[in-house]
């Protein structure tokens, strides 16, 4: 399927726009950007077995609610060609290819998935394999440098892993090169909750439960106190959609589930020219930067 869809020439896999010079947020700690990007990829790396058995039991199975949501309100239709960034399981991508086949059997739409870290991938492939999903493509890539011509896909999703990126505002700018002109980004992510009442008991579950459920399922305590503390520096949801309107995003909206411990955010590539990523010298900058009333 992948050769139905343009691949950029001279893509660096080896991401080449990351400034090695700066500091970012590991969780709580300051580090090199560069050295972000490897905890990352370790992190991932280590639990990516146990992934998907630790999302039911750290979310009591409402991960899997939060995800059907999601792509409902992404309503894949069969001619569509969607990609699904940091997608490596593949949750996301199955629930499009199966909500597409309801729709239409002999032509469900085109979906693929990347994601980084090869290990993740590999548990995607093998998950889609056993269920016996077929028509799915999988590549591992860097969200912030992706290897696709630009005005590619109809829509574009990335659910839990856009937080683990270290430049937020890059994975927006390449998410909005390569949708076409009306095509739509949608992100389901952690965010802020919104109610006091929850607040307290949710932050004494998140920092002693999560953690130990890590050491005990996935042996793995660090992992999973680094998911915690991400989802703390992670833009609230009113930043987020700033950001997301900084790109070049419009028609911005998000809406909360469960008191906005969980969000979706969507946007729309309305432009209708070429949109090029502001981070390179070469590339002009993104306009249309209309105020869009929030959800």
């Amino acid at each position: 399927m992948l050769n139905r869809v343009c691949l950029r020439t001279g893509f660096n896999s080896r991401w080449s726009i990351a400034s090695r010079s700066k500091k970012t947020h590991f969780g709580f700690l300051t580090v090199e950007e560069e050295e972000k990007q490897h905890r990352v990829h370790d992190v991932f790396r280590n639990v990516a077995t146990k992934y998907d058995l630790m999302n039911d039991v750290m979310s009591c199975g409402l991960h899997r609610l939060w995800k059907d949501t999601f792509v409902r309100e992404l309503r894949p239709k069969p001619e569509m060609r969607i990609l699904d960034c940091a997608g490596g399981t593949g949750d996301i991508a199955l629930r499009i290819s199966a909500e597409s086949r309801r729709i239409s059997v002999s032509q469900p739409c085109e979906v693929i998935v990347t994601d980084i870290n090869q290990a993740m991938l590999n548990v995607g492939k093998e998950k889609a394999k056993e269920r016996q999903v077929t028509g799915l493509s999988w590549l591992r890539a860097n969200a912030e440098e992706l290897p696709f011509q630009d005005n590619t896909f109809d829509a574009y999703t990335i659910a839990f892993g856009i937080r683990n990126c270290t430049h937020i505002e890059r994975v927006l700018d390449e998410a909005l090169r390569v949708l076409v002109p009306g095509g739509r980004f949608m992100c389901l992510e952690f965010s802020q909750i919104q109610s006091q009442l929850l607040s307290r008991p949710y932050d004494w579950y998140s920092f002693n439960v999560i953690p130990v459920l890590g050491r005990l399922i996935a042996n793995d305590w660090n992992s999973y106190r680094y998911l915690v503390e991400s989802i703390r520096t992670f833009p609230d949801q009113q930043a987020f959609a700033k950001l997301m309107r900084q790109s070049g995003f419009e028609s911005v909206a998000w809406t909360n589930l469960l008191c906005g411990i969980v969000a979706i955010h969507s946007g729309y590539k309305l432009s209708t020219g070429t949109v090029q990523s502001r981070h390179r010298k070469s590339e002009a900058k993104f306009n249309n930067r209309a105020q869009p009333k929030e959800k």
